[in-house]
């Protein structure tokens, strides 16, 4: 064989290796980055969800031995994450930050009670158990009043459901789109060494023979694009928490390491999986069809 055509060959088997790679990981950075919006997401709700509360109106002249030991209560539960006590004073300062104005100087006496901020964890935070909640405490004789943010519960529950609906059907268009995008860029790099396969089947080699430099090829290229793509979501998450560190300040390495491992077998078992289907195609591929 020529040695000029022989390296403009390789130069070519080596460039559609690349490109293969190349666009596998950018499939991957999207699924990658659908991945980590989604948990951010709902950690982002959980934190607004754990932030909102039961407001308890204390009685007043109640002991302080008593109210410590009905936040001790509330606090052995599984639903509830924290207890938060506000004073008289702290309940007048409040109100006063937020008037802008000195009212008790206006009315010569505090009329505001003290009170026990109760916050659910976020997976309890709905208005059902707030409710449930709110009847095994309504007979209380410390507790003056409940009160409770019912419309705001509601509206935050409902549009988390419709945000998470939204967010997953576009992570399974999404995850279909990349499946689709993977199998056609490895097929075509297959496809174009379909009659190296039916040169090598002619010559008498076995189907497993044929299989082998093919799939080895793919796990390789599955392995070295999950390390691409992951890389590459590294590179784009330290640039958005460098520009914008509140969006990841919910985000914990767990779930970072979750993504990561997640990206990666994907493109690997994909990379696998597709590369053994497009071999077999052409290893039972009538030789007419070849040059289709």
């Amino acid at each position: 064989m020529n040695p000029v055509n022989d390296r403009h060959i390789k130069r070519r088997l080596q460039t559609s290796s690349l490109s293969t790679m190349l666009s596998i990981s950018l499939v991957l950075l999207m699924i990658g980055s659908m991945g980590l919006i989604y948990l951010n997401t709902s950690k982002l709700t959980n934190y607004i969800k754990e932030n909102i509360g039961i407001s308890l109106v204390l009685n007043d002249n109640i002991k302080k031995v008593d109210r410590l030991q009905l936040q001790k209560n509330l606090q052995t539960s599984e639903w509830v994450k924290s207890t938060q006590y506000i004073s008289k004073q702290d309940a007048a300062n409040i109100l006063k930050n937020d008037l802008g104005e000195d009212f008790i100087a206006f009315l010569g006496y505090n009329p505001l009670s003290s009170s026990i901020e109760v916050f659910l964890n976020g997976q309890y935070a709905s208005q059902e158990n707030f409710k449930t909640l709110s009847n095994d405490l309504k007979n209380n004789e410390l507790i003056n009043e409940i009160i409770i943010q019912k419309d705001l519960i509601d509206s935050i529950n409902t549009n988390v459901r419709k945000l998470s609906l939204v967010l997953i059907s576009f992570c399974v268009l999404l995850l279909i789109v990349s499946i689709a995008l993977i199998n056609n860029t490895i097929r075509l790099t297959v496809y174009s060494k379909r009659f190296i396969i039916r040169t090598m089947k002619l010559i008498g080699a076995t189907d497993s023979f044929v299989r082998k430099p093919f799939i080895k090829t793919g796990v390789l290229q599955g392995i070295f694009s999950g390390l691409i793509g992951v890389l590459l979501l590294v590179i784009i998450l330290l640039s958005i928490e460098k520009e914008m560190p509140e969006l990841l300040i919910l985000q914990d390495l767990f779930s970072l390491l979750m993504v990561f491992i997640g990206t990666f077998l994907f493109g690997l078992i994909i990379s696998f999986i597709v590369t053994l289907f497009a071999v077999n195609q052409y290893l039972n591929m009538n030789e007419k069809n070849l040059y289709r």
